[in-house]
């Protein structure tokens, strides 16, 4: 008998048996396929990675359980994928880490990593017909892993390198904005010191300093004196706080205004918002403290209203879809849009070329659409045909931290809680797996619990009560996610 036929005689079978009780097999099999389910590989060879054999990790999420059987090699974890795959019905997702990268057994800092380093990924892609890679971090979308994907023929949801140097570089999105005439911050771009310490005498405080490059969020300093400024020129330019990405400054204007986070969709001609957020980037309560990758964040926001959604769309939204076409780098993925509402109305604080954190913690809660449908419009070019639908409601992410972030902090300390919250998801950023297999601090930001209801006040509300059975030594966060801060 062949294996097909055992197969077939096993499935009768269940099915005369599921049957008995009511449940149609075949219909049930009919509803699995139009299901989405991602796959992990993050944790397959327990989470070591392929850029440091022999080591640890350093930071995010963290597994150190030594398990039985987990891949040793990147052809074991393929091994394994696709054996997850063939058991698994409806469409699949899966989702690579940089640390799996094909580094050949050497020592690969992670910011060397190139698409270099995912040739033999992009091979096995194209080999089992995987119909869609998502590239999802800055790093690896500044230095082209779309372009090197779609060039091995692979479906590839993202910006190209010369569309996501609006994120890479700031001097870039600056000039853009100037000659395309979208409203921003005054501002100057510095590759000497002694000019940029000059011009903030010039213009004192407060006053806005910005390393050009990527800095994980980190790279900007609110600066309320001269001195303060000057410094974070000084940290930048002379003391390489940020390596190469702090060589070129760009200082602004500070602006004043409610904070507004406008992610949207889009497939180079066309763009889909989603709705508004905002984040709370100060380590502190009352918009208080150092910035950090962001302390909670919560949809929608009430300041933007549907007129300034309007004159956003208008002003900013198209604009830079259009400049970005007529520069020759058409914008594919998702485009960031970090607006500050002033009293001469919205301006462009930033872009980003991806998803922001953590935002999209709260925005993707209230998404009703399946991700992977959008993310095939994008990349087709017919976004303008696919009806995106939210949740009413809102929702609220709540980011609980080390004590000290974002400056120093320590971790490795065991989080209790996490089995008792209820009515909420908990996302991990920075944990890890104990020795006796508790959960342990393992970064800066280590968990955002994410909650949702019909209104704000709700949606903040459930955010923290889930949150209260959650413990750790020396654990911070923010009492004031989902106010309105102004400042």
């Amino acid at each position: 008998m062949t294996k097909e036929n055992i197969i077939r005689q096993a499935y009768e079978a269940a099915a005369e048996r599921y049957a008995a009780v009511g449940v149609d097999a075949r219909e049930a099999m009919d509803k699995l396929q139009k299901i989405s389910l991602s796959m992990h590989c993050w944790q397959a060879d327990d989470v070591s990675g392929f850029e440091n054999q022999g080591g640890s990790l350093t930071g995010g999420i963290q597994v150190t359980g030594n398990y039985p059987g987990r891949a040793r090699t990147i052809d074991e974890v393929r091994a394994d994928v696709l054996k997850a795959a063939s058991l698994i019905a409806g469409k699949h997702r899966l989702n690579l880490h940089e640390i799996y990268g094909d580094f050949q057994g050497k020592k690969v800092d992670r910011d060397e990593v190139e698409p270099a380093h995912f040739e033999s990924w992009m091979q096995w892609a194209k080999e089992n017909a995987m119909d869609l890679v998502m590239v999802a971090p800055d790093d690896p979308l500044a230095l082209g892993m779309v372009d090197a994907m779609e060039a091995a023929g692979i479906k590839t949801f993202g910006p190209h390198k010369n569309a996501a140097i609006i994120e890479a570089s700031k001097a870039f999105s600056k000039e853009l904005m100037a000659k395309y005439h979208i409203p921003t911050a005054k501002y100057k771009t510095f590759t000497d010191e002694a000019e940029a310490l000059a011009y903030i005498d010039q213009e004192g405080a407060p006053i806005v300093v910005k390393a050009d490059g990527l800095a994980l969020g980190k790279g900007v300093t609110v600066a309320e004196t001269v001195e303060e400024a000057k410094q974070a020129v000084r940290d930048m330019m002379e003391g390489g706080k940020f390596g190469a990405s702090g060589l070129t400054v760009v200082i602004e204007e500070c602006m004043v205004g409610p904070e507004v986070t406008v992610l949207c969709f889009a497939d180079g001609e066309h763009l889909s918002p989603m709705p508004s957020s905002q984040d709370h980037k100060r380590a502190y309560d009352g918009n208080k403290g150092p910035n950090t990758g962001g302390m909670g964040a919560f949809t929608p926001s009430p300041n933007y209203t549907p007129e300034i959604a309007e004159r956003c769309m208008k002003e900013i939204f198209l604009p830079t879809m259009e400049a970005m076409k007529a520069e020759g780098r058409p914008f594919k993925g998702v485009i960031y849009f970090g607006l500050m509402l002033t009293a001469d109305g919205p301006k462009v604080v930033e872009y980003n070329a991806r998803f922001g954190d953590p935002e999209t913690q709260a925005v993707l809660y209230q998404l009703d659409t399946d991700l992977f449908d959008i993310f095939n419009a994008c990349v087709d070019g017919t976004l303008a045909d696919l009806d995106i639908q939210w949740k009413d409601g809102a929702a609220c992410c709540l980011v609980l931290a080390s004590g000290g972030y974002p400056l120093s902090y320590e971790k490795g300390y065991e989080i209790s809680g996490l089995d008792q919250v209820e009515g909420a998801t908990v996302f991990h950023a920075g944990t890890k797996f104990g020795e006796t297999g508790a959960y342990l601090t393992n970064g800066g930001r280590v968990l955002g619990v994410t909650a949702s209801g019909a209104t704000l006040a709700d949606a903040v509300e459930h955010a923290y009560t889930a949150a209260k059975p959650i413990v750790w030594k020396d654990m911070h966060f923010r009492t004031d996610i989902g106010k309105v801060w102004v400042d």
